[in-house]
């Protein structure tokens, strides 16, 4: 049996108490106080989460860029350095293998951050297509640990606690700071619909980070609220909304890959040829009209035909509402659809309602 692994956050989490779990080989924590608390830090003030959990590439070499955009889904030749981007990787069929940011240095060095739970996969997987091209591949996933503050007054809170100036950082950038002798990997990105930012450093430097934030009274989040803000974004979770048997364009995610441009990418002329034929099925929004919660796997129909299944739902801490995001057949994925989701012996009436669940509220240019 492999055992549990720790980030250099876990005695932290202890120390507060926090409900552990096993989350993607990681002893993680799911939360502090409650789950509504936490969401509600998030969307009204500033938390932070553990996350150095996640997997972490560097790809270099004269060719990094050709061999990134060969991966990569999303449009990276024409970004600057210092930019993020976000997309995801697809085996030929044109199924997902994971989401993931692209951080672009230079046109010669790339960093990949994905997904915890497919770090050995990932690697694997982008190590066998360096065939044909110049560039090396590394896995620094031990070398980073990952705190991301999150919420409306994150950039407040790191002019005051670190003294650090974020405001002109722009939206899915990243840049390089000093703290206390600590190098620091910063970028304006998150997974919950606010503006913040995720700060990727060695051990050391996040142990210190995340004490000093305790104890300039930031909340800490377990996964449990990181989960309910993600969804509230609709911003999607592999195992639910994409996986190696969902594509992009199944997963409402096509503004995310560049199939209408000239550029090529693993798994492009398959989902040309989705495209082309007609989308069969496709993650919707639902909104139920009595107060029941629509949890993950649920069946959704129509009379008598199961025409679909819930890949995520909640009681909307912040709407105060059952809604999910679900895998739909067409031609039941029109908006005021009235559907059925059985929970457990019953259905409960609900309709297809868009996946704007929330107005997310990043910084973008201006503002």
């Amino acid at each position: 049996m492999q055992e549990t692994k720790k980030t250099c956050l876990h005695g932290e989490h202890v120390k507060l108490n926090a409900k552990m779990e096993v989350f993607a080989g990681y002893d993680m924590p799911i939360v502090y106080q409650t789950i509504t608390q936490e969401h509600n830090a998030v969307r009204e003030d500033v938390g932070m989460f553990d996350v150095s959990h996640m997997g972490e590439f560097i790809v270099k070499g004269i060719e990094a860029t050709i061999f990134v955009d060969n991966i990569f889904t999303n449009q990276i030749t024409n970004k600057e350095s210092g930019s993020v981007t976000y997309g995801m990787m697809c085996y030929k069929n044109g199924t997902i293998v994971d989401d993931l940011l692209v951080y672009k240095v230079n046109q010669e060095e790339y960093l990949l951050v994905v997904n915890a739970s497919n770090i050995a996969k990932d690697y694997a997987w982008v190590v066998q297509n360096t065939d044909n091209f110049d560039v090396t591949v590394k896995n620094v996933s031990e070398d980073y640990e990952e705190i991301a503050l999150q919420g409306p007054n994150s950039e407040i809170k790191m002019l005051e606690i670190l003294n650090i100036d974020l405001s002109n950082l722009g939206f899915f950038h990243f840049g390089n700071f000093e703290f206390k002798n600590h190098s620091l990997l910063i970028s304006r990105t998150g997974y919950t619909g606010e503006d913040g930012f995720e700060i990727y450093a060695d051990s050391k430097a996040i142990l210190e980070l995340w004490q000093i934030f305790i104890e300039g009274f930031i909340t800490p989040c377990g996964l449990g609220s990181r989960d309910t803000l993600r969804f509230e974004a609709a911003l999607p979770l592999y195992g639910h909304e994409i996986s190696d048997e969902i594509t992009p364009l199944e997963a409402g995610l096509k503004f995310f890959t560049k199939i209408d441009t000239e550029s090529n990418f693993i798994g492009k002329t398959a989902l040309l040829s989705q495209k082309e034929s007609g989308l069969t099925r496709r993650v919707v929004g639902i909104e139920l009209e009595k107060r029941s919660i629509p949890r993950a796997g649920y069946e959704v129909y129509v009379g008598e035909e199961c025409i679909g299944y819930i890949t995520t739902g909640y009681l909307s801490v912040t709407l105060g509402k059952p809604i999910a995001l679900a895998m739909v057949d067409r031609p039941h994925t029109k908006r005021e659809t009235k559907v059925e989701v059985k929970i457990r012996n019953k259905r409960i009436p609900g309709f297809v309602r868009d996946k704007k669940f929330l107005k997310k509220k990043y910084k973008t240019k201006g503002a």
